[in-house]
């Protein structure tokens, strides 16, 4: 259980939800560093369960002063980064997801601006903190792969982020920077419950379900022992490229 052991991580949006399965994991893996998240409450109820090499810190990915203090606190307590998560993103709070009979361009600049521009800019920002041979995970979604009714943005952004990592990789390969991408099917957490009307949860739940050769949805841990991977040696040889964690939704089709 040290495959990370003494690594410094920060994990955005480590406080619930994927984010939180990524940190636990890594803390389990002797991982120490930051979580952040703009709700303070669940910022601190996520640390008490990490190791006591975590710290919390509240900021707006949004917000580049903010990003700026959350590397410079972890790098001055911590030094220099060995691992970032870019895992702040998904829905957008009190922006329906919609089709494109309906949605806003103010909606479409939200969702870009979460999970597209945002993950962009916290790399940049990471770079003066970072280790050379650093390891960094983007979040991207099998929503990149398959169509889904109101997705079609919010897949659009993945997709995005999911080539950003091959052009990053290359930029970045003076200082063996690795840069992968990580994307998760269907796992349920509070963010799929923003997504679904609380009378549908169950029966969309199901839907999906029926689409995973696993028979199962996934869980924030699976993602997290994947991400372990992506942090760790083991994949010193794996560069701009995607782990899909969905349970084989996207490449095996399951005839009925």
């Amino acid at each position: 259980m040290n495959k990370l052991r003494n690594k410094v991580a920060v994990i955005t949006g480590g406080n619930s939800g994927i984010g939180y399965g990524i940190a636990e994991a890594f803390s389990k893996e002797g991982a120490i560093g930051a979580i952040t998240g703009r709700n303070k409450d669940t910022l601190n109820k996520a640390l008490k369960s990490l190791n006591s090499g975590f710290l919390a810190l509240s900021g707006d990915i949004n917000r580049g002063e903010e990003l700026e203090h959350i590397f410079k606190t972890t790098s001055d307590k911590f030094g220099e980064i060995d691992i970032l998560v870019v895992n702040a993103g998904g829905v957008v709070d009190g922006v329906p997801m919609e089709s494109i009979t309906d949605i806003t361009e103010d909606h479409f600049d939200r969702y870009m601006d979460l999970n597209l521009k945002s993950a962009y800019f916290t790399v940049k920002e990471s770079l003066p903190y970072l280790k050379d041979g650093a390891s960094i995970i983007l979040i991207g979604s099998s929503a990149a792969h398959r169509a889904a009714p109101g997705m079609t943005v919010y897949g659009a952004a993945k997709a995005a982020v999911i080539s950003m990592a091959k052009g990053l990789s290359l930029d970045l390969l003076y200082r063996n920077i690795r840069v992968n991408v990580l994307s998760p099917g269907t796992i349920k957490t509070p963010a799929f419950d923003k997504m679904i009307p609380a009378e549908s949860l169950d029966e969309v739940l199901q839907t999906w379900v029926d689409l995973i050769p696993v028979g199962r949805p996934g869980h924030p841990s699976d993602i997290g022992n994947a991400a372990v991977f992506l942090a760790s040696e083991d994949s010193k040889f794996i560069v701009g490229t995607e782990l899909l964690a969905d349970g084989g939704m996207t490449n095996i089709s399951l005839m009925k």
